[in-house]
Order: structure tokens, then C-alpha cells, then sequence
């Protein structure tokens, strides 16, 4: 027993040291305790938590739910006046045709009507089957349901083609959330990125459904190349030809659902760093990496790889980098959680997403997989950070 409390328990029950309370309240008082007290809870250090984080991702991608609906439109409308037909076929047109609308690109209900029938069946059954899993393994682990689908709930619909196959949806969303997530322990403790997982499930195990020309455009049997896919076979020539660089900047091209907008996920990007959110090193680190690593296959360049000869500021507006950078690569679970360590962990990404997509013929696309492998690396990274952190501490010590 302290001292202290040795004192206070012969003052308070010993009836030969009561006399000498009021001059131990007052040692008690001016050396032992502080002056001002505070009224709340001095351990809250912020009135954030979980569900509000959540909520604020989820928030930040609205303007890429808004691109998803109305670019699935535009882009299918527009395949079938260039077809020169008034409508298309399936349930999704007989619901245009009872809301009298026909197949215009220039009408802003019929792109987002049409580009809605297409996106909210597939955000539905996500998150009816990522739900399904999370309220079960809550059961079983005896613990509440916590918000930690809410955003992966959302990015799986963003990142696929807008005919996917909705069993395909219900497959890869259990994949994501049970391998990536769940048997790991749930949310917090995921070393991958679980909406990334389930689009790396669909992209190895249904390959005909998230990759060619034929699956991006809402249109049976029109085939529609991706911006990366002219670039990977023409070069940038190619992509030019049928689109402007401001055309890729705003998001009218074919692609994934909700990725194809740089304009988009910067105005998301720019929510997520104002809260506090996201990491805006992470962010640039990966710009600064795939500028760089685009300079050197510039000035190698390539007789036989056109793919050596797009420029830096065409990377950067083409394919998923804008929606990978600000929504996926910035998660703080499975990505860098050192200051220091997340520019490491950004730069390995950004050059990781060029080389993929330069040197693999395949696979023109690279953010997918560059992103797991910057999750595979996150903990090395923040372990070899520390420990140089460390170093330098003993040596200023000695």
C-alpha cells in the first residue's frame, strides 16, 4: 500500500488522526490534484467512430453513383441510335416504354433512368448478400452488426460492367466478404481490400463477363473498347480517334460502372481529405509513382509496345487509377498505416499500376492487382518504417 493511501485510510478510520483531516484535504488538494477538472469524458478524443466514417465514404462516392446511372445510359443509348434502333430488349426497356421513353443520349431522364434499371439491381443484391454474411457471422460471433459492409457495399457495384450476371454479383460479394473479410476476424482486421477481392474473384474465375469489349456497354452483342483497351492495341492514337482526353476526364467513355469519371472521384477525393478520411499521401504518392513510371516507359519507348508511348496525363483519366487512388488504395485497414509508410506503400502502387499495365499484353488494366499487392506489402512497409524509426531514436539517445 502506498503511502498515500496509508494516509488517507489513518485520517478517515483512525479516530486519533480525524484532527488532522482537514490539513491532509489540503496537501491532498494542491499536490495531488489538478486545478480545473474537466466536465465530460476527458478519454473521448473525438465524437467520430465507425458509422460515421462510413457514412462520410459513402457520401463522397455519390458523384460517382451519379456518373454510374447516367454514363450506363448515355453509353447505351447511344449504341443503339448509332444502330439506328428506337430501343433495346428485357424487362429494363418495357419499364422505358411505360415511362414513354425511347433511346436518346441527349435526354437526361432516359440516361439515368435506363443507367438506374441497370445499377440498383446490382447494388441490391450486394448488399443483400453482404448482409446476409455479416448478420450471420455476427450471430455466431455473438457481437453486434457493425457498419463495416456499408462501404464495400457500395464500391462492388462502382467497379463492375453494367451487365454482369446478378448471381455472378451475389458470388463475388460472398467471396469478398467471407475470404477477405470474415475469416480474418471481420472488420478492422482484413488484410486485403474485400470490394477489390470480389472484383479480383470475378475477373479470374468469370473472365467473360468483366473483360473483352463486348461487356461495357449496356447493349447485347455491340462491342464497345475501353479507352485502355484502344490504347493497349493502337496506341494513343487510337484512343484519340475516338476520344478527347477532357471526354476521359469527365467520364463519357465505356468502362466499370462507377470508375470511368476522374472528375468524379476527385470531388470524392477531395471530401475524403477534407474529413480526414482518406490519406491524401497515399493519394498523391500514387499519382507521383505513375507519372514518374510513365516518363520512363516514354523515353525507353517501343517499336512493338504501343502501350510505352501514352503519356502520363493520359494514364491518369484512363481505366479505374482515379477510383482506385482516392477509394480503394486509401483504405485504412488494409493499406499503409505509417505517415512515412503510405508514401512507400502509394509510390509501390502507382508504379506497380503502369508496369501491369505496360509490359502485361493481357491485361491492359493494372489497378486491381497492383492495389493487392501494395495490401500484401502494407504491413512490411509499416514494419520496416518503425524499425528505422526506432533506430534513429537509440542512436539521439546514446
Amino acid at each position: 500500500m502506498s503511502i498515500f493511501k496509508k494516509m488517507h485510510k489513518a485520517v478517515t478510520e483512525n479516530e486519533k488522526y480525524k484532527k488532522y483531516y482537514p490539513i491532509y484535504e489540503m496537501v491532498d488538494t494542491f499536490l495531488f490534484s489538478p486545478l480545473e477538472t474537466s466536465s465530460g469524458a476527458p478519454h473521448v478524443r473525438d465524437s467520430i467512430d465507425l458509422k460515421r466514417v462510413m457514412i462520410t465514404v459513402v457520401f463522397a462516392l455519390i458523384p460517382c453513383f451519379y456518373m454510374a446511372m447516367w454514363n450506363t445510359g448515355y453509353q447505351a443509348n447511344s449504341a443503339l441510335v448509332a444502330a439506328g434502333l428506337q430501343s433495346g430488349e428485357g424487362w429494363r426497356w418495357s419499364f422505358m416504354h411505360a415511362m414513354g421513353l425511347a433511346a436518346n443520349p441527349d435526354s437526361f431522364g432516359a440516361n439515368i433512368i435506363l443507367g438506374a434499371l441497370y445499377f440498383f439491381p446490382i447494388y441490391i443484391v450486394c448488399n443483400i448478400a453482404g448482409g446476409f454474411w455479416e448478420t450471420l457471422f455476427a450471430i455466431v460471433r455473438k457481437h453486434e452488426i457493425n457498419e463495416g459492409f456499408l462501404v464495400t457495399g457500395s464500391l462492388i457495384p462502382l467497379i463492375v460492367p453494367p451487365q454482369i450476371p446478378l448471381w455472378q454479383v451475389a458470388l463475388a460479394t460472398s467471396f469478398g466478404v467471407v475470404i477477405g473479410k470474415e475469416i480474418f476476424g471481420g472488420t478492422g482486421k482484413n488484410i486485403l481490400n474485400p470490394a477489390l477481392l470480389a472484383r479480383a474473384f470475378l475477373f479470374f474465375a468469370y473472365p467473360a463477363h468483366i473483360s473483352g469489349n463486348s461487356c461495357w456497354v449496356a447493349v447485347d452483342g455491340y462491342s464497345g473498347a475501353t479507352p485502355l483497351a484502344l490504347a493497349s492495341g493502337g496506341g494513343l492514337q487510337a484512343v484519340m480517334a475516338k476520344y478527347s482526353w477532357w471526354d476521359c476526364f469527365i467520364g463519357t467513355i465505356p468502362g466499370s460502372l462507377g470508375e470511368t469519371s476522374t472528375l468524379a472521384c476527385l470531388i470524392g477525393g477531395v471530401v475524403l481529405i477534407i474529413t480526414g478520411i482518406a490519406s491524401w499521401r497515399i493519394m498523391v504518392s500514387i499519382l507521383a509513382g505513375a507519372f514518374t513510371m510513365a516518363i520512363i516507359f516514354n523515353a525507353v519507348g517501343s517499336a512493338t509496345n504501343p502501350m510505352m508511348a501514352v503519356s502520363p496525363l493520359w494514364h491518369l483519366v484512363m481505366g479505374g487509377l482515379a477510383f482506385g487512388t482516392v477509394y480503394m488504395a486509401t483504405d485504412p485497414v488494409s493499406s499503409s498505416m505509417t505517415p512515412k509508410g503510405q508514401f512507400y506503400y502509394g509510390a509501390l502502387i502507382g508504379v506497380m499500376i503502369i508496369l501491369i499495365r505496360t509490359v502485361n499484353p493481357a491485361y491492359p488494366e493494372g489497378v486491381m492487382l497492383a492495389i493487392l499487392f501494395g495490401n500484401v506489402f502494407a504491413p512490411l512497409i509499416d514494419h520496416f518504417v518503425m524499425r528505422a524509426n526506432i533506430k534513429r531514436r537509440m542512436v539521439r539517445s546514446v
